[in-house]
C-alpha cells in the first residue's frame, strides 16, 4: 500500500496514541464549520462518535494523513457497515463495499488538493472492493459539490443526507 500520496505528505493507519489529536482535530474542524453556518458535524462537539472515532482506531479503520509530523487530515474507512451505514443505506451483508467517515482536513490545508488526492489515494489503493460509498449533509452545497466534482454518483437522499458512491473495480458484479 502506498503511504506517500504527494511529495512531503504520508497516509498511514492511526495508532491508539493518536486517537486523543484525532479526536480533537474533528472537533476543531467541526467548531469552524458552526462558526461558518456550515451545517455538518456539529454532533461532534458534543462528544457524538467518540467511542466511535476510538473503536474505528482501535480497529486500524481511521487513517492519518501527515505533513512532516503534523497530522493536518484524517478519514475513516469501514469495509462492515455501521449502525449509521444500515440506517442510510440499507442493510448490506456483502463485503464488497467500503463506507468512508470523517473525511476532514485541517482549515490550513484545504482547497489545496489533498481532499482530491486522498479520494485517488483510496481508489488506488482499495480497488479490490465495488464501490466507496459516503452520506454527507444535503444542503451542504460545497461538499456536495466537492464529491460531485471527484467522480461520485448521487444515488438519493434520506433523512437529509445525501448518498454518494463511487465505483472502484468493473469486475465486480
Amino acid at each position: 500500500m502506498k503511504t506517500n500520496f504527494i511529495e512531503g505528505f504520508t497516509i498511514k493507519l492511526a495508532m491508539n496514541e493518536n486517537t486523543s489529536h484525532v479526536r480533537n482535530m474533528l472537533k476543531q474542524i467541526a467548531l469552524w464549520m458552526k462558526i461558518r453556518d456550515i451545517n455538518q458535524w456539529g454532533f461532534l462537539l458534543e462528544g457524538g462518535d467518540d467511542k466511535e472515532i476510538e473503536q474505528a482506531i482501535s480497529n486500524q479503520e481511521t487513517y492519518i494523513v501527515l505533513k512532516e509530523n503534523e497530522i493536518i487530515a484524517t478519514f475513516t474507512l469501514l469495509s462492515k457497515q455501521s449502525e449509521w451505514d444500515r440506517h442510510i443505506w440499507g442493510d448490506d451483508q456483502s463485503s464488497k463495499n467500503l463506507y468512508l467517515h470523517r473525511l476532514a482536513i485541517i482549515p490550513t490545508y484545504m482547497k489545496k488538493g489533498i481532499g482530491r488526492r486522498i479520494l485517488e489515494w483510496i481508489e488506488n489503493n482499495h480497488s479490490k472492493q465495488k464501490y466507496l460509498k459516503l452520506d454527507c449533509v444535503a444542503d451542504n452545497v460545497k461538499l456536495n459539490t466537492f464529491y460531485k466534482n471527484n467522480r461520485f454518483e448521487l444515488v438519493g437522499i434520506k433523512d437529509g443526507h445525501s448518498k454518494y458512491q463511487l465505483r472502484l473495480n468493473e469486475d465486480h458484479e
